[in-house]
């Protein structure tokens, strides 16, 4: 077979015409050929260094990001921060409001959010309002590929209207990271039009560069994360894999420490060195994130990760995913080269200005981070500014060694301290409870009232009152909060008198034990109480306290 050359691929195309004209019954296998051929063409010309390809892989993939965030919200908002959540946000604005004097700009500045805007009774409405919104608006992105300005700000402008009053539920790294992620995809898309290949607004290098800077960071400050053999065991959702790699061999744990290290900490430099160690850094950081993503539910932090490792690759890099039936986007991207190589397209003035003017803003804002990423008590996810531009970032400072589970359960009996009393256990979405119920695996989707019932194990109620308040939503049978709830043992029954919550310590059975073969995941160890019994009397005074209804 004669070998293709890539100059050839426009005599080829001009002899097809040719053909084509004098010979209207074509042979099929010519044209497939040809089709063949036009496509190896089209993949040997498309040069290093233009990143059109690449800005369709990022909006489809953030669009992906921002689907699942929003869906989130959409189901679990109201029973977290409706008007009767475990934390509601009219509560919330109202304290602000009280502290900053009013509805002024130190209110808005410390909360910016678009719920400033609504009556405190339509919270409800308005919280799903924005998150379907945000929802749609993510999964038009997803699905074509293409977005404006206006679209990607309003994306930006909805979430973080979300994440401003979500308090407790949406205050970890990944929230900060997908706002983030967000703001600079604005300065990806033209200003109105709909288009994969908008011509007149070439891919913006300050983007590029930003999303470099942003992994970098992200890894940097991540460093710290220790990896061990317990944190299979101990992290806040552990997924069915994670059982496995747990009794992996100690041979494989020192691998793992050594690799996420070397990842974490090497890896990123690669940034500022000639493209073959950047694309090599896009690849290792891929592939480092489906290996978390295997391991555990880190909610969408791995998936939302994986997004400015796209960054590093041109579209010569990424032009394999784009299939024969996408041959004409190639040869539209050799066309944009082209042009640009012969000075037809340009970069308008106000699109340069733009991108310089984000550049130095990211660089201003990254001072005081890079400040915190060379301290030695770093603060980690954390913002210096309101609108969380720029921020600092790391996952689990340290991993604790043990697993401890707080169970609430419910009784019928009129008196809690009865030794005979019949107590029976509530079960949540994903996290351990049930030691025969296999680990779930749900990421990159998230419960919040999973992740934060973690955190809260190895602390006290009294640092969660919002556990006071999720009690008092079990004693009533609460259809918001039961949607959060895997199995409620009192569904289609009255509800209890008294609920409490036990401390237990978890761990692992081991692999081909005599438990792990009666269908055993968990053992477990009673630690002492958590929460005491509690009824609806007991806990008024409490409500009543926080302004909390029933």
């Amino acid at each position: 077979m004669a070998e293709f050359s890539c100059g050839d691929a426009t005599n080829l195309r001009l002899r097809n015409q040719k053909s084509s004209a004098a010979e209207p019954t074509q042979d099929r296998d010519s044209e497939k050929q040809f089709s063949r051929k036009s496509n190896e063409a089209s993949l040997c010309n498309i040069d290093r260094g233009s990143y059109w390809l690449t800005r369709i892989v990022i909006l489809r993939y953030l669009g992906f990001i921002y689907s699942v965030a929003f869906l989130v919200a959409a189901n679990q908002n109201k029973a977290l921060l409706g008007n009767n959540g475990l934390l509601p946000v009219s509560a919330f604005l109202k304290q602000v409001k009280e502290q900053a004097g009013g509805v002024n700009i130190k209110a808005i500045t410390y909360v910016p959010s678009l719920l400033w805007l609504v009556k405190a009774e339509d919270i409800d409405f308005y919280l799903d309002l924005v998150a379907y919104i945000g929802f749609v608006l993510s999964s038009i992105v997803m699905i074509t590929g293409a977005a404006n300005v206006i679209t990607m700000a309003t994306l930006w402008i909805l979430y973080h209207s979300i994440v401003s009053v979500g308090q407790r539920w949406y205050s970890f790294g990944w929230e900060s990271q997908l706002l983030e992620t967000g703001f600079l995809a604005i300065f990806l898309c033209p200003v109105l039009a709909w288009k994969c290949l908008p011509q007149e607004t070439p891919t913006s290098w300050s983007v590029i560069w930003g999303y470099r800077w942003l992994l970098f960071r992200i890894m940097l400050g991540a460093v710290s994360r220790k990896t061990d053999t317990a944190f299979p065991q101990t992290q806040p959702v552990p997924s069915p894999f994670s059982y496995y790699l747990h009794q992996a061999p100690e041979v494989y744990h020192k691998f793992e420490t050594l690799s996420n290290h070397f990842v974490e900490l090497i890896v990123p430099w690669f940034t500022f060195l000639p493209r073959g160690f950047r694309i090599t850094c896009g690849v290792l950081q891929i592939v480092f994130q489906v290996a978390l993503i295997i391991s555990g539910n880190l909610s969408f932090l791995n998936w939302l990760t994986i997004l400015p490792s796209l960054a590093f690759f041109d579209d010569h890099t990424l032009s394999f995913m784009f299939s024969s039936k996408l041959g004409s986007i190639k040869w539209q991207i050799i066309k944009l080269q082209n042009k640009t190589k012969q000075g037809k397209l340009k970069t308008g003035k106000v699109r340069r200005i733009t991108n310089l003017t984000l550049a130095l803003t990211v660089a201003y804002l990254s001072i005081p981070v890079v400040v915190n990423l060379m301290s030695p008590h770093q603060h980690m996810n954390t913002s210096f500014e309101p609108l969380r531009i720029v921020n600092t970032y790391g996952a689990f400072g340290s991993v604790t060694k043990k697993r401890t589970e707080v169970i609430f359960q419910g009784t019928y009996s009129e008196d809690p301290n009865d030794p005979d009393a019949s107590w029976e256990e509530y079960e949540f979405k994903c996290k351990p409870g049930n030691i025969t119920r296999r680990p779930c695996l749900i990421t990159p989707y998230h419960y919040r009232l999973d992740w934060l019932m973690w955190f809260s194990a190895f602390q006290n109620y009294q640092y969660n009152p919002w556990l006071v308040h999720l009690a008092a939503k079990l004693l009533v049978n609460d259809e918001e909060i039961m949607s959060l709830l895997a199995y409620n043992p009192f569904q289609r029954k009255m509800p209890p008198r008294f609920v409490r919550a036990e401390h237990y310590r978890y761990s692992y059975t081991k692999l081909g034990s005599r438990d792990s073969q009666r269908g055993h995941w968990w053992k477990r160890r009673y630690i002492g109480n958590y929460l005491p019994p509690v009824s609806l009397k007991t806990l008024s005074s409490v409500m009543k306290r926080f302004g909390w209804k029933i």
